[in-house]
């Protein structure tokens, strides 16, 4: 049977629940435990996917297709190994399921309450993922704080589950704030013995305390949150401020969270974690040789969250070729076709990110031209890709009304069109082309060079694509169509093939990126970056020596 492990937070929102999860996963994993982790949003959303992502971030999407938090992104790269539909739960899809049931009239005329109903449906979510013995650990993240309304009930489900598993088969880690005071120059452990005062008023009682801290925790403070909080010393655990997520592991181990827990779920402690590559990868992106500046345009670059994989798949990539990437924010609402060299100087690649709406488009084109006759190397992802078709066909084809029918639905050359089965669709939620699929890669190509292959598979999140009446005109202009899903013949990837990269592809490499197995797009992209920057400060030094 499966043990539990739940990760609550306290005191205040965004203080790293989802990486302190990751972490402790990878840990237990590399002592060889079989673990998984899975989260729970009390938000009434059945899934992030119709969320604006200045609201919740990214929407990360699985390989079965399900639209779920990006913490699902976290724990995918910290442990290298797929999620799915079953590792994210919300509050709305709970309660879309309750309220399913009694329409059916499976509850047999009872009344429908929160406790049982609710609470023995988020418990069935629990367990479902440790039940067909795939997993020694699961690991439950609750979404939100201890003491919002929308989490009594995941609190009541836990309560439960502590009373009905046993003290060996369920632990708690709750997540807190110990805030330093610099005008007194002291750490305050209040905020924190109220969360679990809170916490235990709810009937839960933390095993373990981890303590976010700018600080470190002294020993003497330690104690004072042990006794205050009622947990054994050792099982308060100093989570100190570091420079990048990927040291945070590294930290819990120095901590010895990963044995606190598995003490205190009876399970063996011999074996040391076997972190051999993940050293190897920050010493890589600590040490870096190189340095590259990536643009990144995208319609909400002001918060970071919205493109989290990206950024995560620049990190993985840049360690794979030993360059530090550098990503600048670039609004393509202020591109024109006057300021785009001012707008781009500088740069050694261009990334057009994914998204959806009217928003900077012309701007959007008109950078990805600027890059395609500068052989300026070019990256474009999903809608990203779908616009380098739209340049290509403007100013190459010369068909200057050629747009996406998202855009211009009158266009007399949609190149981009909606999807076949998208068109009857009216209800927006999780209703896209989602998930994993294969796609076929043309021998010779720059696509089959990066991956090493002619068969791949990767993941989709869109309702519009190439247009394939078009094909035959793209081609004859030189437009490289290198890869089709084998089965509906769907363009997924476009090249050029004089140029030192230009390529755009219709899913999301970004959500397959792990430490472990960086995204090829990525490393080989990052890779042309640097070979471009390496000949422009070439060029840049020899100009000098003539002057």
């Amino acid at each position: 049977m499966a043990k539990y492990i739940f990760v609550t937070g306290g005191v205040t929102s965004s203080l790293g629940k989802g990486i302190i999860a990751a972490s402790l996963a990878k840990l237990l994993q590399a002592r060889g435990f079989r673990v998984t982790i899975q989260k729970f949003d009390p938000y009434i959303n059945v899934d992030p996917g119709t969320l604006n992502p200045y609201e919740h971030g990214e929407c990360y999407v699985t390989e079965d297709g399900a639209e779920t938090d990006l913490d699902l992104g976290h724990y995918e790269r910290f442990l290298n190994t797929p999620t799915s539909q079953a590792n994210n739960v919300t509050t709305g899809r709970i309660y879309q399921t309750v309220i399913n049931k009694e329409r059916e009239g499976a509850y047999l005329g009872k009344t429908v309450q929160v406790i049982p109903h609710i609470t023995d449906e988020i418990k069935r979510r629990i367990l479902l993922l440790g039940k067909d013995g795939k997993y020694d650990i699961v690991i439950t993240e609750l979404g939100g704080t201890v003491g919002d309304i929308e989490s009594l009930p995941y609190i009541e489900a836990v309560r439960q589950l502590q009373w009905e598993l046993g003290e060996e088969d369920c632990l708690v880690v709750h997540l807190t704030l110990i805030p330093y005071l610099r005008a007194a120059k002291e750490l305050k452990t209040k905020p924190t013995q109220h969360s679990v005062r809170l916490l235990s008023e709810y009937g839960v009682h933390p095993d373990i305390i981890v303590c976010r801290t700018e600080e470190p925790l002294y020993r003497d403070l330690k104690k004072k949150i042990a006794l205050f909080c009622n947990v054994q010393v050792d099982a308060v655990i100093e989570a100190n401020d570091v420079p990048t997520i990927y040291e945070v592991p590294l930290e819990m181990m120095r901590e010895k969270l990963d044995v606190s827990v598995l003490k205190r779920l009876g399970l063996p402690v011999e074996k040391e974690p076997e972190l051999v590559k993940w050293r190897e990868f920050l010493d890589k992106l600590k040490y870096p040789k190189t340095k590259v500046t990536i643009g990144l345009i995208g319609k909400y670059v002001e918060l970071q969250d919205a493109y989290k994989s990206i950024l995560e798949s620049f990190i993985h990539a840049g360690a794979q070729n030993e360059c530090k990437v550098v990503v600048q924010n670039i609004h393509s609402e202020h591109i024109t076709s006057e300021n785009v060299a001012e707008k781009l100087k500088g740069l050694d690649g261009l990334l057009v990110a994914p998204g959806f709406g009217h928003r900077g488009i012309e701007g959007k084109i008109v950078a990805i031209q600027y890059a395609r006759e500068n052989k300026l190397p070019f990256f474009g992802i999903c809608l990203g890709m779908q616009m380098s078709v739209v340049e290509y066909a403007r100013n190459v084809l010369g068909w200057k009304d050629a747009h996406s029918v998202e855009m211009n639905p009158d266009t007399a050359h949609p190149v981009i069109n909606l999807m076949e089965e998208q068109k009857k669709v009216t209800a927006k939620g999780g209703t896209m082309r989602l998930g994993a699929y294969a796609c076929e890669l043309v021998p010779g190509s720059k696509a089959a060079e990066i991956y090493g292959a002619t068969a791949i598979s990767e993941r989709h999140r869109h309702r519009y694509e190439f247009n394939s009446d078009f094909i035959q005109q793209f081609e004859d202009a030189g437009l490289v169509l290198s890869g089709k899903n084998p089965e509906s013949g769907l363009v997924e990837i476009v090249e050029l093939p004089n140029h030192p990269f230009f390529v755009g592809v219709q899913f999301h490499p970004e959500l397959k990126s792990t430490v472990e197995s960086p995204a090829p797009v990525f490393v080989s992209f990052v890779k042309a970056a640097k070979q471009y920057a390496e000949s422009k400060n070439g060029k840049t030094k020899l100009e000098e020596q003539i002057a």
